[in-house]
């Protein structure tokens, strides 16, 4: 085999693939892994370095079962392409972290290196991508569905609760005080009532809404400290920004709205007596993600990442496939249509918006796509 394809390792440990195939292996989106005779890591991309959230020196000292659990099946399929010296893979393998305990979907490619020897080439894809896009499309389906629905409520509810809390009133005057109380509930739930059909009128409206360039650190940083100042006054916030990020594409009151209802989710999970709650707010910058804009032909990159995460209960399982869809909720007073309005929201940024429900860690994550000037070049915004 060439130099250039060679990444086994020298005396002294490191990889001997040239400059050229290093540069190429590393730009790769998907994590590659080169396992050795004797289970050691010898080679892997930066891919690789954040899918496992190691550093390639350090991964370079273990062996595969040190990342991966003994009993996973990537195991076996290492061993299976030794014995039948051919590629092998395996779709859907379940695969949980030791160090973070994150569960992860993978289809896993493995393929010998070179005819002789007997390392092996692992290539993981995350399955939860294409499952994002899918649910994301199913999200923003439901959350359309609702564009009719407000319209109607809006005019055939609205109008006789109008009618029927003027009525309450008129007898609260007249009534006797026993009978105030059940008057005082109608007019109480008739607000309830129309708060939730003007909060689903949300869905209805179709007007254009001004996009240019936004720092998502500034709109995290006025919701973090409207939280501060009130129902989140009790937790403590953690941030984890990375401040080379560019500046988003979007409608800043709207990237507000969608944060500030993640944030108040990520509180209300924690609860209100808890000694420890902890909300972290993170950015990021990923690549390799496309997705077509709603109404148009552009297929555009969501390379900018915003994630809320919680260190409450979680999120449960039955609950997950259905989050982000209209009245779905756990909140003995919650409506359901916070989530909702977020897909919404995001669906028309042309993002994506997701949840892993890990216990003690449920994370949030936006993917947004990035500002840029007309002649193609990364936009700039002043701080704000």
């Amino acid at each position: 085999m060439s130099e250039e394809g060679d990444w086994s390792r020298d005396a002294g440990g490191r990889g001997r693939g040239s400059p050229t195939s290093e540069a190429v292996i590393n730009a790769l989106p998907l994590p590659v892994l080169t396992v050795g005779a004797d289970e050691r890591i010898l080679h892997c991309n930066h891919a690789a370095e954040n899918f496992f959230d190691h550093s390639a020196r350090l991964m370079q000292r273990r062996r595969l079962r040190d990342i991966i659990p003994f009993s996973s099946p990537i195991i076996a399929l290492v061993a299976e392409v030794r014995r039948r010296r051919a590629s092998v893979s395996e779709y859907r393998v379940e695969l949980t972290q030791p160090r973070s305990g994150q569960e992860r979907s993978v289809d896993v490619f493995a393929t010998p290196l070179g005819d002789e020897g007997d390392a092996v080439v692992l290539m993981l894809q995350e399955r939860t991508i294409a499952d994002k896009m899918n649910r994301q499309l199913t999200h923003r389906g439901a959350a359309r569905s609702m564009i009719a629905l407000g319209a109607m409520l809006a005019h055939e509810i609205k109008n006789p609760l109008a009618g029927i809390r003027g009525a309450a009133q008129l007898l609260e005057q007249s009534g006797a005080e026993e009978d105030r109380v059940l008057t005082r509930l109608i007019c109480d739930e008739s607000d309830r009532i129309v708060r939730i059909v003007e909060r689903m009128e949300l869905f209805g409206d179709e007007r254009p809404v001004e996009r240019g360039s936004v720092n998502v650190h500034g709109v995290l940083d006025q919701v973090k400290r409207s939280a501060q100042s009130g129902f989140a006054r009790h937790i403590r916030f953690v941030e984890n920004y990375d401040p080379s990020l560019p500046p988003v594409l979007g409608n800043r009151d709207q990237l507000i709205q969608v944060i500030l209802n993640l944030v108040k989710n990520a509180a209300e999970a924690i609860g209100a007596d808890a000694v420890d709650g902890e909300i972290t707010l993170s950015t990021a910058f990923r690549t390799g993600l496309r997705l077509q804009i709603p109404g148009s032909r552009e297929r555009v990159s969501l390379p900018i990442e915003v994630a809320v995460r919680d260190n409450g209960p979680g999120v449960t399982a039955e609950l997950l496939p259905d989050l982000f869809d209209p009245f779905v909720t756990t909140k003995a007073q919650g409506s359901g249509l916070g989530l909702a309005l977020v897909a919404k929201i995001v669906g028309d940024h042309g993002g994506i918006v997701e949840c892993d429900p890990v216990p003690r860690r449920t994370t949030f994550r936006l993917l947004l796509p990035m500002s840029s000037a007309r002649d193609g070049r990364e936009s700039v915004v002043e701080a704000e």
